[in-house]
């Protein structure tokens, strides 16, 4: 149980009084936590039980705190002199232990071995095998039984038959919990029996059941199966006749178009291709290109021929007026010799 202890402002009189403020109960953690920081606020609980200012004993001599409840001056100096003597203390053997002098600049003090042999320091321990050749192990004795000593005198008491036991009256509970725990554990075995042959028999109708659910819902998915692919194959061929349907569509009416724009283009195209030459009549073009090029070559040929025979006429000519007029100049040449002569 906690209380909230005040401050001595907070206690209006001299009579203490016991008051605490309704808290909700924090949640402990499983594991400690670091405490929140304490602030001025923060009032500071305490547990009553242990409360020098609850009163204990006889509430008729009940005690009352001074109001001002001040510490002894006395205690206080006492501890503060006891504290004074203890640092005194202190520092004089601060002062007193010997200590190293301050190296040099430039140097440092170091750890050293002081020891009279040096050991050498590694990370790794040294080790060694050794072996050694022992006897051969004898068969130990056994141990003997103890016996502890006797101690005491001995002291017998007689006891006659049927003073302490009797089997015919002591064993009848133990015969009666025997055979009502056999018939139980027997009746349990039988009950468990019976139990697990309903299990089993249950088991069985489930299964049966199980194989003609799943019969069932096989059959039921193939019906569904063939369902959705004719469905399907439905879906496909009316696609396929749309489709066609529109390409006839579209073939009858490229068709009209094609038939409409080519009833004036077949005309013109025809007279351009017969004005340019692609037209024409085979007697016509064979009398062009066969006929007529042989007539021209056969008329070169004879004009060739009518050339030659007049170079070859014009050339006997020439010999012919060149003979005569060679002749004449010699008829001339003789008939002016003799008439000189």
């Amino acid at each position: 149980m906690t209380s909230l202890m005040p401050s001595q402002k907070d206690m209006g009189s001299g009579t203490y009084t016991f008051s605490s403020h309704p808290r909700v109960v924090q949640n402990r953690h499983k594991y400690r936590t670091i405490p929140p920081p304490t602030t001025e606020e923060t009032y500071i609980y305490g547990n009553i039980m242990y409360d020098r200012r609850v009163v204990r004993g006889n509430t008729y001599a009940q005690h009352i705190l001074p109001l001002a409840a001040q510490p002894d001056p006395v205690e206080l100096q006492r501890a503060q002199e006891t504290r004074r003597r203890a640092l005194a203390k202190k520092r004089a053997r601060e002062l007193l232990r010997l200590r190293t002098p301050e190296p040099v600049e430039g140097r440092k003090h170091i750890d050293v071995q002081t020891e009279l042999y040096l050991e050498e320091l590694s990370d790794r321990v040294e080790e060694k095998d050794m072996e050694c050749q022992t006897d051969a192990f004898l068969d130990r004795p056994a141990t003997p039984l103890f016996i502890p000593a006797k101690t005491g005198a001995d002291v017998a008491t007689q006891i006659l038959e049927g003073e302490l036991f009797d089997f015919d009256l002591e064993v009848k509970p133990l015969l009666e919990v025997l055979i009502g725990k056999t018939i139980e554990q027997a009746l349990l075995e039988v009950m468990e029996e019976e139990e697990l042959a309903n299990l089993r028999a249950q088991q069985h109708a489930f299964e049966e059941l199980r194989n003609a659910e799943l019969a069932e819902a096989q059959r039921l998915e193939d019906q569904e199966r063939r369902h959705r692919e004719e469905k399907e194959r439905r879906k496909k061929q009316q696609r396929e006749m749309l489709l066609k349907e529109k390409e006839t569509a579209e073939k009858v009416a490229s068709r009209a178009f094609a038939q409409q724009y080519l009833a004036d283009l077949i005309p013109s195209v025809f007279s351009s291709l017969r004005d340019n030459g692609y037209f024409y009549d085979p007697v016509e073009r064979d009398v062009e290109s066969v006929f007529m090029p042989w007539l021209m070559d056969e008329l070169e040929k004879a004009l060739q021929k009518n050339d030659l025979g007049r170079t070859i006429l014009d050339i006997l000519i020439r010999e012919v007026i060149g003979k005569r007029t060679d002749d004449s100049r010699r008829v001339e040449l003789q008939e002016s010799t003799t008439s000189e002569a």
